[in-house]
């Protein structure tokens, strides 16, 4: 038993510092690097097994929370937002509001989200002129209709 642990937390540090960087330690991103940051040393290893026990990096780097976020700000974030989350956002669009339109709103730096709403649901047919559209057509229609919309005010794509 000692011996699978004391190999497990090897493989952890080995792997964990080749795929180290900021603001997470060497066990990644996930529950764990929210909970102990970048701190050095074995706390790392507690940081790595959190973060794998609860599933919480698979998850943060798939929704880019618990510091797995990209890099990504502004516009890109917004179209990596869009492109992945395309069948929900078609569907909040079409009410006009929901979850993937807050969070739309958020990335993108916008205001009011209940406007975004509005505004992208009054243009559904031209953000979604058929099903098979292309995911860079979506994209660039919901980019330029949160570039062009002034009173949405998204200060982060532009």
């Amino acid at each position: 038993m000692r011996k699978a642990f004391f190999g497990i937390c090897s493989c952890v540090l080995l792997v964990g510092g080749v795929a180290k960087a900021d603001p997470y330690g060497t066990a990644g991103c996930g529950l764990g690097s929210l909970a102990f940051g970048d701190k050095k040393g074995l706390i790392q290893v507690v940081a790595a097994t959190l973060n794998g026990t609860f599933g919480t990096q698979t998850f943060g780097i798939s929704s880019g929370t618990s510091n797995c976020a990209e890099t990504a700000t502004g516009t890109k974030a917004a179209q990596i937002f869009i492109e992945a989350n395309r069948e929900a956002l078609a569907k909040d669009v079409s009410r006009g509001s929901g979850e993937t339109i807050v969070n739309l709103s958020s990335i993108a730096g916008c205001a009011n989200p209940a406007a975004v709403g509005a505004t992208l649901q009054k243009n559904f047919k031209s953000i979604f002129p058929a099903e098979n559209v292309s995911n860079e057509f979506v994209v660039n229609s919901v980019l330029s209709m949160l570039k062009g919309e002034k009173e949405l005010a998204c200060s982060h794509v532009g």
